[in-house]
């Protein structure tokens, strides 16, 4: 009889949960279920979300291991109660901009480049209003009350988890043992406060960083695990007894680690990920400490580091594309090939909802070059892919100022689906694109992890994550068109 694991992603938009052969990989079932929309929601909605997932995916009775992958950055503050103190505030809430400012500022002593290279040699990040860090400042400044109860602060992945244990408020009869949350370095990596490089690479949290933030620091943070080491095990209301004791809990990962794992991403590789943010990911053996802010030395889920350079804006600026010409995605693609390469100078800054790299919480975006000849629905289509390219390719250029190596792109999330983002990728990125067949690679990499922590929970060893056989993919590939990017620079920081 063959051993089955899950994988969860509880990201931004739903909760996804995938069945797999332990052994193989194999896909057994799929479930999914939405999530509400907003910056801020109440984390009630991601445990009735993976509930109905889970029960779309024919439920987790016969899974012997399952593992939460997630939305990074997100603030779940818990009082002493278990309870949640308020709506948590997700990644893309820029509304602690002003804090990150403050709190940069601040450990430079007054001196703002002096405190982003600071706050780079701290936690390998310079903050910025996604990172939960900077919302614990806001919290501390615009709701003291709130801040006063905190008790705890764990990220969606790890309250998932916690919940998926059987722990919770209170109030719905739950023990609110806040001692049983844990997390992984990917995750813990994405705080703020969090030392992923320290003790060798150990990692240790920065009990000083959460007293800058919040104003003290005696709260509870997750336990960090590492990346084969179990976290317990389910809830019997949740998954069955498939193996003695019930099924194991992975430590979960953040989004990108997770999707990285279910990629078999190695050194070399980077991933370019198209889905309500934009990503520029690659796999490393050491951790940056780049105080530009453009790349955040993050870990991976195997225990090396994942060096990010994320955008706020890449497949909502090709639904916004839709919405100003009222068509959908296939015709969108139709349109933008129709255009010439640099859309006869017509170019998009998609700073649709302010930007994370660059830094610019308050910025809009700003449509350049409009003239009669370039006013035309394939110009403005061609326009608004390529300024969601020309934002990714930069932070691919900040990996390589780094050093990084970046060998192999990887085209992955919703955005890779159109056939003009595929198509024009090559020519703004300078590089042919390894095009995955579409899939659900974060919630894969956490059923990877479950089967990894399985092994090694019946090997004694750690080792390495099982060898799945990874999807198949194609290649796309186009001669670059350097004036594309030309166009881009010369507006950008116009804003």
């Amino acid at each position: 009889m063959r051993t089955l694991v899950a994988g969860v992603d509880t990201s931004t938009q739903s909760c996804k949960v995938v069945v797999r052969d332990a052994e193989t990989g194999a896909l057994v079932r799929f479930g999914s279920a939405r999530h509400p929309d907003g910056t801020e929601v109440d984390p009630e909605a991601w445990w009735t979300a993976f509930g109905a997932a889970a029960a779309a995916a024919g439920g987790l009775d016969d899974v012997a291991a399952l593992a939460v992958g997630g939305q990074q950055h997100g603030m779940v503050a818990l009082d002493v109660d278990g309870e949640v103190v308020r709506p948590a505030l997700l990644w893309n809430d820029t509304r602690s901009a002003g804090a990150a400012r403050d709190l940069v500022t601040e450990l430079g002593d007054g001196d703002t480049d002096a405190g982003q290279q600071a706050w780079a040699d701290a936690i390998g990040s310079v903050p910025v209003a996604s990172l939960t860090v900077t919302k614990l400042r806001w919290l501390r400044d615009a709701e003291p009350e709130n801040a006063a109860r905190v008790a705890a602060v764990a990220l969606p992945h790890d309250w998932l988890t916690w919940r998926i244990a059987g722990f919770g408020p209170r109030s719905q009869g739950l023990e609110p043992d806040l001692s049983a949350l844990v997390t992984d370095r990917s995750d813990a990596s994405g705080t703020g406060y969090y030392d992923a490089a320290a003790d060798g690479g150990a990692g240790a949290y920065r009990p000083d960083l959460v007293e800058l933030a919040l104003g003290r620091s005696d709260v509870v943070l997750p336990r960090v695990l590492g990346p084969a080491e179990a976290a317990g095990v389910a809830s019997p209301v949740v998954a069955g007894s498939a193996v003695d004791g019930g099924a194991l809990l992975g430590p979960g990962a953040g989004d990108n680690a997770a999707a990285a794992l279910g990629l078999g991403m190695v050194e070399g590789d980077v991933g370019v990920s198209l889905g309500t943010s934009g990503v520029v990911s690659a796999v490393a053996a050491e951790r940056t400490a780049d105080g530009s802010g453009l790349v955040t030395g993050f870990s991976d889920a195997t225990g090396r580091y994942l060096l990010l350079a994320v955008t706020l804006n890449a497949s909502r600026v090709l639904d916004a594309a839709r919405t100003v010409l009222g068509v959908d995605h296939a015709e969108l693609s139709r349109l933008a090939l129709e255009a010439p390469a640099g859309a006869d100078g017509l170019v998009l800054v998609p700073y649709l909802e302010g930007e994370r790299t660059p830094n610019r919480p308050d910025a809009s975006g700003t449509l350049h070059g409009v003239r009669l000849g370039s006013s035309t629905p394939s110009h403005v289509a061609r326009a608004f892919v390529e300024g969601m390219l020309c934002g990714l390719a930069d932070g691919l250029d900040a990996l390589r100022a780094l050093g990084v190596p970046v060998e192999r792109l990887v085209l992955i999330g919703g955005g890779a689906q159109s056939e003009a983002v595929r198509r024009i990728a090559p020519q703004v990125l300078g590089m042919p694109l390894t095009v995955p067949e579409p899939g659900e690679y974060v919630a894969d990499g956490a059923a990877r992890q479950a089967a990894w922590v399985l092994a090694a929970r019946g090997s004694g060893e750690v080792g390495g994550p099982p060898a799945w056989r990874t999807s198949s993919s194609t290649v796309s590939e186009a001669a670059p068109e350097p004036v594309v990017r030309e166009q881009y620079a010369a507006v950008r920081d116009l804003v």
